[in-house]
């Protein structure tokens, strides 16, 4: 039976668990022509044992690069596998119309990714900025059987196609946010998380659609903690 277009069917190796790293700093995916995206495995860490990963969405017009970028230094500190994949078209599927060439881009990743690393499946977390964080939580929502916490900063919507698992969840708005306000947008969004019963930890601050890096380091905490 063909999966529902929004399911990712990857899964962690265990096998993958008695190899040691043969590749490390920023790798090309090398699964697509132009628009791919990029691995970063730690160069310094040992990396002992599975790792936690984070896998990145970007923001609509950008690319792998801008997601990976701001968490090199903590994955260097803490063991961290960051994947990032750039969406097909100018922002991800869901968004021009509907769930279909992107999942099945991330789940080819994840595969590579499975097959050639120790994956801590307690640490796997989704995250996004912007539109990809729209899209972090709308794919990780019908996902939580894969992703054990969803990371959004500065989403706009929630459009999962189905809800699968518990995934915990973070998600920051800024109070001045002028291009998705956070009257309708961060905080419908908590109200939707917390009524449906997740297990959310909410964040507000004062400033524009951004991360600051006090809420970055905050998730991260809240992440790995």
């Amino acid at each position: 039976m063909t999966p529902p277009p929004a399911r990712l069917t990857a899964r962690p190796d265990p096998a993958a668990y008695h190899t040691a790293p043969s590749e490390r700093g920023l790798l090309p995916l090398g699964l697509g022509q132009g628009r791919d995206g990029l691995l970063y495995v730690p160069t310094r860490h040992p990396l002992t044992g599975p790792r936690p990963l984070l896998v990145a969405c970007h923001g609509a017009g950008s690319q792998a690069s801008h997601s990976i970028r701001p968490f090199v230094e903590a994955a260097e500190e803490h063991g961290l596998i960051l994947l990032a994949c750039d969406s097909r078209g100018s922002t991800w599927d869901v968004i021009r119309g509907g769930y279909g060439p992107d999942v099945e881009f991330i789940n080819r990743a994840l595969q590579l990714v499975f097959s050639r690393y120790a994956v801590d499946p307690q640490h796997l977390a989704l995250d996004g900025f912007s539109d990809g964080a729209s899209y972090a939580l709308s794919l990780g929502l019908g996902n939580g059987d894969l992703f054990s916490h969803l990371l959004g900063f500065s989403p706009g919507f929630l459009a999962p196609a189905v809800q699968v698992g518990q995934p915990r969840i973070f998600v920051s708005h800024g109070t001045a946010d002028h291009v998705l306000p956070i009257d309708r947008c961060g905080r419908v969004i908590r109200e939707e998380l917390t009524g449906a019963g997740y297990d959310l930890h909410y964040v507000e601050f004062e400033g524009g659609h951004t991360v600051p890096p006090e809420v970055q380091r905050e998730a991260l905490a809240w992440w790995l903690g």
